[in-house]
């Protein structure tokens, strides 16, 4: 029986499991990555990540959602990526790495026992379907942004999943947003597709509602406020794009260890 060693990290709460490898391997499937996935039966996680070699950069980060399924871009996780990228000596502290939507770079701002503060660069946004009090963008991954006047009480499962597979909005689905502006700041509660819940923390969400609060409100840096903690997005606002877009926040080693390869559940 052979073993593979994989890392656990979150960014926020968005929790992660990482694998560094030389290739994709056979047994590398959706039941293998969902059940590394699931909170019972496996590690447990929001989704996996493979670092692999890339011939561009510094790494490659090939992101899967807890369903098993190849996910787009995801913000924490590349926040994670880029940790994990560090502190394993594969990268000094400014790096450059191949995602789903092509190549970011980051940065490692600081690092203090376990968690290190880390910014990415995420793709320029152009075009987007607004209204007074939703938006639909994609952010390297297609999110749904609702303003709401009751965060607290809103069955975000319930409601989220009325949105994620409604046809008339997305016919290949959406994360689901629900945004609340108080006192200047944005707090954020998000269903993402593929893990099919809510999750502590979305990176790339936040980076959707802080594009929907400089078209509805004005601004261009925000500290977005979500269940699993606080991260930062700021950008260049133009009339039609935003540039220049940057997502930070922490991202937290948690623990390691070692995973069957023909694990399944």
């Amino acid at each position: 029986m052979d073993h593979i060693r994989f890392h656990k990290y979150h960014g926020t709460g968005n929790d992660f499991v990482i694998i560094q490898c030389e290739r994709i391997e056979s047994w590398m499937d959706e039941s293998w990555i969902s059940g590394i996935c699931d909170r019972h039966h496996g590690v447990g996680a929001d989704g996996l990540i493979l670092i692999l070699p890339s011939e561009f950069a510094d790494f490659k980060m090939k992101y899967y959602n807890a369903d098993g399924k190849e996910g787009s871009m995801c913000g924490n996780g590349g926040r994670c990526a880029s940790a994990f990228a560090w502190k394993q000596k594969m990268t000094g502290k400014s790096m450059r790495f191949e995602a789903f939507d092509g190549l970011h770079e980051s940065e490692i701002l600081n690092h203090w026992r376990q968690i290190t503060h880390v910014k990415i660069q995420l793709a320029d946004v152009e075009g987007w379907q607004l209204t007074p009090n939703a938006i639909l963008i994609n952010t390297g991954s297609p999110h749904y942004v609702k303003q709401i006047s009751d965060l607290d009480d809103i069955d975000v499962v319930a409601e989220g999943r009325k949105i994620r597979f409604d046809p008339s909005i997305s016919t290949e689905g959406v994360n689901v947003n629900f945004f609340k502006m108080h006192n200047g700041k944005i707090e954020l509660r998000t269903y993402e597709r593929g893990v099919e819940t809510e999750t502590l923390s979305c990176g790339t969400g936040v980076t959707a509602a802080a594009m929907a609060a400089s078209l509805w409100y004005g601004g261009n840096n925000f500290d977005i406020n979500m269940p699993g903690g606080k991260l930062r997005v700021e950008f260049i606002s133009e009339k039609n794009r935003f540039s220049n877009v940057w997502l930070e926040g922490p991202a937290q080693y948690v623990f390691e260890g070692l995973i069957n390869t023909d694990f399944r559940w």
